[in-house]
């Protein structure tokens, strides 16, 4: 009877797996961490040369620095840019009397988006289901004949029952 028995799910048997790893490595964290914490702090030994500082955030100048690193702004014509950009965008949009253009070419782009749908969020995958490379899973390709065909066989049948309503209603 093993006709009857279920095939295993590969990606879940990976899943299963990288979670006993990840479980691995998470005791093997918490193991080192609590042999950080139990070394002897190391001393603390300070440079003679330069002077202590109370924080890492003091910017004292350091003997060899040529100057004190500081943050430099430069000063920026906001006008101009936006002024540039508005033009630069909506030049071709607008005829003289501001009545925006008609323009085919991004109306058919966006008629066509509309048939095509959302982008992937994982196109790796999506290539890999059409590849058929996962393996226990049928390809995309071999899902799409098979819509195909249905969708093909209901058209069909869709065809026959008006052909035969007509037939009756025309006599």
């Amino acid at each position: 009877m093993s006709f009857l028995k279920k095939k295993p799910d590969p990606i879940s048997d990976k899943a299963k797996s990288l979670n006993s790893r990840i479980a691995e490595l998470e005791g093997e964290i918490k193991q080192l961490s609590q042999t950080l914490n139990k070394a002897p702090a190391a001393p603390r030994v300070r440079s003679s040369i330069y002077p202590h500082t109370a924080s890492p955030d003091d910017t004292r100048q350091r003997p060899g620095q040529s100057e004190p690193s500081a943050i430099f702004f430069e000063k920026v014509d906001h006008e101009r840019i936006h002024k540039n950009a508005t033009d630069q965008s909506t030049a071709g949009r607008f005829n003289q009397l501001g009545v925006r253009k008609f323009d085919l070419p991004a109306l058919w782009r966006r008629f066509r988006e509309h048939f095509q749908g959302p982008s992937p969020a994982n196109p790796k995958l999506v290539h890999l289901m059409a590849a058929g490379t996962v393996q226990g899973l049928r390809p995309l390709r071999v899902e799409k004949r098979i819509a195909r065909r249905r969708f093909l066989l209901l058209v069909a049948v869709l065809l026959v029952l008006l052909w035969g309503l007509a037939g009756l209603f025309f006599r």
